[in-house]
């Protein structure tokens, strides 16, 4: 029948993708700032702002010497292998899998099954879908180019930007992107039952403090600095913190010093809507009972992780915003070495400042995140130098076999055969 066929098609493609220039629209300059201003300085205050952030991004991008040893020197990327991998993805419960390499200008593109079970439409590397934790890698950016800008101080205290937020002085700004602040994670309890949980939560809208609160509620996991330990919880913090410091909401320091710069098509922040605009793969949430059937939950305001969670992009855009910021055109030099000081996780992971590194087989490591929202999966990694990224799509979550395999596809993609 026509989605058995849908299902069985692997879409391989290897095409040649000349290098474009990346410009941008700099952050303007603070609303409050310019209200206290007299009509005519706030236009020659404006333009001065606008001029020295212009210069500052056009800085950053400038930068596209490559740092490490060469990505050119890995085996070319194995497509078979990345095929198998998201093949297995999809007989263990993912209604469709994607991924896509690039690799010094030229492209790889893999996909199998569907966006959308509803239609059977294949899934496509051009589509869009929610990225979940790998925003953290995009607040982490903004907060980063605040520090170079001597707007923010990595080793400061949190209360010293959002007085009183915090019940303990000792955790610094550099504690919450290294999730090392001990700040309890309010979602493990939110999605201790995947559904009933989710649906409890698919079209609320919280304010920032809100999710705070609900992590003060419960003791702290450890001392500030003293452990690592995951939460969701500091990069909602993290983000009070963008939206104290540059007096815009998140989405306008997203637009302003990321998306624009380098020029993501796909890339949004649209909460509290719940749509993903334009061609998008349909996201399923696994129920907790086995053969209870998937749940669409392509819909959600994604408000109880925001900052942590609630970026919408593309597998090309993905590729894209590694490769710059590993190349060293986002951040400074200081504040990306910053940002590559890792933790150790386990044998095969460690973690920097909202940067992920993960040691695979054939003694590479790859620089990202990895990210899980109700009904996707997404791994999103580059070579230390940024010539060569990879990201991972299934359309599923609350599947732990289907995020193991997906983990393969960066074998495949930085290990060869």
């Amino acid at each position: 029948m026509g989605r058995a066929g849908v299902l069985g098609a692997v879409a391989l493609s290897l095409l040649a993708v000349p290098a474009r220039a990346a410009t941008g629209t700099p952050d303007t300059q603070a609303a409050a700032r310019q209200a206290a201003a007299t009509p005519a300085a706030v236009g020659r205050q404006a333009a001065a702002t606008a001029a020295r952030q212009a210069a500052t991004a056009a800085a950053r991008l400038a930068a596209t010497a490559p740092r490490g040893p060469a990505a050119a020197a890995l085996p070319a990327p194995d497509t078979a292998g990345l095929a198998a991998v998201l093949r297995s993805a999809v007989a263990q419960g993912a209604p469709g899998a994607l991924a896509r390499i690039d690799d010094h200008g030229r492209t790889y593109r893999v996909t199998r099954g569907v966006a959308d079970r509803g239609t059977g439409r294949a899934i496509s590397t051009a589509d869009r879908f929610r990225i979940g934790s790998v925003t953290k890698t995009f607040t982490t950016v903004v907060l980063l180019q605040l520090v170079d800008e001597h707007r923010l101080a990595l080793d400061a205290p949190v209360n010293r930007y959002l007085p009183g937020l915090l019940p303990d002085d000792r955790i610094t700004v550099r504690h919450l992107l290294s999730h090392r602040s001990g700040l309890y994670d309010y979602s493990d309890d939110m999605f201790a039952a995947s559904v009933s949980g989710f649906e409890a939560v698919r079209k609320k809208v919280f304010t920032y403090r809100q999710l705070v609160a609900l992590s003060l509620k419960k003791p702290r996991t450890n001392a500030p600095g003293a452990a690592y330990s995951y939460s969701n919880t500091n990069f909602v913090v993290a983000g009070l913190l963008v939206e104290k410091l540059t007096g815009q909401p998140v989405r306008t320091a997203y637009q302003n010093r990321i998306v624009k710069p380098l020029k993501l098509t796909d890339t949004f922040y649209v909460h509290p809507d719940t749509a993903i605009p334009g061609r998008h793969t349909r996201g399923y949430l696994t129920p907790d009972r086995a053969g209870a059937p998937l749940v669409d939950a392509t819909a959600q305001t994604v408000s109880w992780a925001q900052s942590a969670g609630a970026v919408i992009s593309s597998a090309r855009d993905l590729d894209v915003f590694y490769g710059a910021l590993l190349k060293g055109r986002l951040l400074s030099a200081a504040r990306l070495a910053d940002m590559e000081r890792f933790t150790k996780v386990n044998s095969t992971t460690a973690y920097g400042l909202g940067l992920r590194r993960r040691d695979l087989s054939c003694g590479v490591s790859v620089y990202g995140h990895t990210g899980a929202v109700q009904g996707y999966y997404t791994y999103a990694f580059g070579t230390k130098d940024g010539g060569r990224t990879l990201t991972a799509m299934a359309n599923t979550s609350n599947n732990a076999k289907v995020l193991n395999t997906l983990a393969g596809a960066l074998e495949s993609a930085f290990c060869g055969k």
